[in-house]
This record gives C-alpha cells, structure tokens and sequence, in this order.
C-alpha cells in the first residue's frame, strides 16, 4: 500500500525561508500527501504564505496555536496531520528532491525501523563526522548530524530539521510540552527518540537523505546558536 506522507513545518515570522522550503517540498520526486506548516496566532504573514501555496496547489494548510515555541506549533501540526508517516523540517531548510523517496525506501526496508533522518548541509560548517547521534551513559550527547558521512548506521537521536517517524509512533509519544523555553526550544530531539529506542525501536541516519539548511535568524528571544549570547533561553 502507498503511505500516506505529512510534513510538519514549524514556522514564525520566516516567510521567506519559508516560501523557498515549501518550494522545495513542491519540487520533492516523491510529493507530500499532506503538508502542516504550525503558526503562531499572530503571525499573519506566514499564513499568507501558507495561502498562496496551497492557492498554487500545493497540499499545505496551517494549524494555528497561541502558545510560544517550537514544541506547540509541532504538536498543533501533529495534531492537524493525518499521515502514515510523519516527517519534519525547519522553515530554514530545503529538502532535496529525493528527501522523502529515500525516508520511504528506509521505512520499507525494515519493520523495526521507527524513524529515518539524514544530513542538514549548513552554509559555513562544513567537514565529514563518523560519529552522529549519540547519547552516551554518562548524559553527553554527540549531534554532528549535519556533518555525518559514510554508509547509513544506526543511532541514538535523530534532529528535528531532517527527520521522519512511523506516525503512530510519533502521536504515541509526541512533543514534551514540560521542556522551557519560548522559541527553539532547544534538544527537544531527546524526548521523542530516547523513548522510542528504550521501547526497542530502531533510527537510521543516512546522510544521503539530505536537507539544505540556511541557518535564518530566529525571531524571538531565543537567539542562542544564533552568535548572541542569550541568558535566559541558555538556562533554559
């Protein structure tokens, strides 16, 4: 049977980066059946944009919410989405075009596999890691997702700009409302893949799943990784 594939797309005040991400999700060799950008109340801009797509025939629509941060826009999209697969991307990002065949063919290969996630190709750092998504005994946890190289392998997290999940799986656990922070909201990764690999479920990264990751500013008061110190999303 042919999946049914949705897309979140988180998005506040990004109309731009957004505009060029739904293009690329447009241009995608194996189409979105179903594509949920999640919005801010108050973001009138980033609905406009969601109209013209969906105007040009594009399958997106918005699920609005009026809570601050990443985790609420990702659930309000979870929520609106009716996929057998579920995968997410930031604004900031352009998927290539095979970027939800290869998710797919991952996905069938194996039973076991809960989710699939790739590369995240970042404008300035550039290099090629061995090591991605790992979270070791201790607590530290080695990302390196946007510089993983070689075959795809088996790890411990997966990152929310290039990442898909079984959709059951993904609504059974969905986003932690618990983690602080009004905007990016940082590592909440953690508590949708850490419960999945204790319940025995697999997550593959293949760096050829890959996505253009433009790196925007973000609009809010969570500028931390963003080259400005921030005391309050950093405590966070």
């Amino acid at each position: 049977m042919r999946p049914h594939v949705s897309v979140l797309v988180p998005s506040y005040r990004r109309a731009d980066a957004l505009q060029r991400c739904l293009a690329a999700l447009a241009a995608q060799s194996r189409p979105a059946d179903d594509i949920v950008v999640g919005v801010r109340t108050d973001d009138d801009a980033t609905v406009a944009i969601v109209e013209a797509a969906r105007a040009a025939g594009l399958p997106v629509r918005a699920a609005s919410t009026a809570t601050v941060g990443v985790i609420a826009a990702m659930q309000a999209a979870l929520d609106a989405s009716t996929g057998d697969i579920v995968a997410l991307t930031d604004d900031d990002a352009r998927p290539r075009p095979d970027w939800i065949a290869g998710v797919l063919a991952h996905l069938a290969s194996a039973a076991d596999i809960g989710g699939v996630g790739g590369r995240d190709w970042q404008p300035v750092e550039r290099g090629n890691a061995s090591r991605v998504g790992i979270a070791q005994w201790f607590g530290r946890v080695i990302g390196n997702h946007h510089l993983g190289d070689g075959p795809p392998r088996d790890v411990d997290i997966l990152k929310g700009v290039n990442c898909a999940f079984r959709g059951p799986l993904l609504r059974a656990v969905g986003f932690d409302a618990r983690l602080r922070g009004a905007g990016a909201q940082m590592y909440w990764e953690l508590g949708v893949c850490l419960p999945l690999r204790r319940t025995g479920w697999r997550l593959v990264y293949d760096p050829q799943i890959a996505v253009d990751h433009d790196i925007a500013p973000r609009l809010d008061a969570d500028t931390i990784h963003r080259g400005v110190f921030a005391e309050a999303p950093l405590r966070d």
